[in-house]
């Protein structure tokens, strides 16, 4: 079973002279990998040369970005990310991006591709927050903001 697998792989067709997933236009990969998710997409992108080709894709990336990612990307200088492909901003954006003074943090969820956020206490505004009858802000090892 692994000699056929393989040679399902390869970039060649195979030696009986039928085609192999190497043969298939990078183009149709790239399609397919739309309806994919970012870890899948990187998994298939070790099979072949016509993978990881697609798996570069803009066009690929772009569908795996939230269409409001360029406010993700104005909290930071623009030399930071210009000149990065879609698939270079995905990654980028989806380790925490502190803003705000470090008291706010933003990133891209990489299954989902959706926006999530984590806010410090000290970055909430709340209402009687200097009057201690309603509550108490205790600095904690375990907050990665606070």
């Amino acid at each position: 079973m692994g000699a056929s697998l393989s040679s399902l792989t390869e970039n060649e067709s195979t030696a009986n002279g039928r085609p192999g997933l190497g043969d298939i236009p990078e183009n149709c990969v790239a399609c397919v990998f739309m309806y994919l998710t970012p870890p899948e997409i990187c998994n298939l992108a070790r099979l072949n040369h016509a993978f990881r080709g697609a798996a570069s894709s803009d066009s690929v990336w772009d569908s795996k970005l939230p269409s409001n990612y360029h406010h993700l990307l104005d909290v930071l200088p623009q030399r930071i990310y210009e000149g990065l492909s879609k698939k270079d901003i995905f990654a980028f954006l989806s380790r925490p991006v502190p803003f705000d003074d470090g008291n706010k943090e933003v990133w891209l969820d990489r299954i989902s591709g959706r926006i999530c956020m984590s806010i410090s206490t000290k970055a909430m505004l709340i209402t009687s927050g200097e009057d201690r009858r309603h509550w108490n802000w205790f600095p904690t090892e375990e907050s990665r903001l606070d």
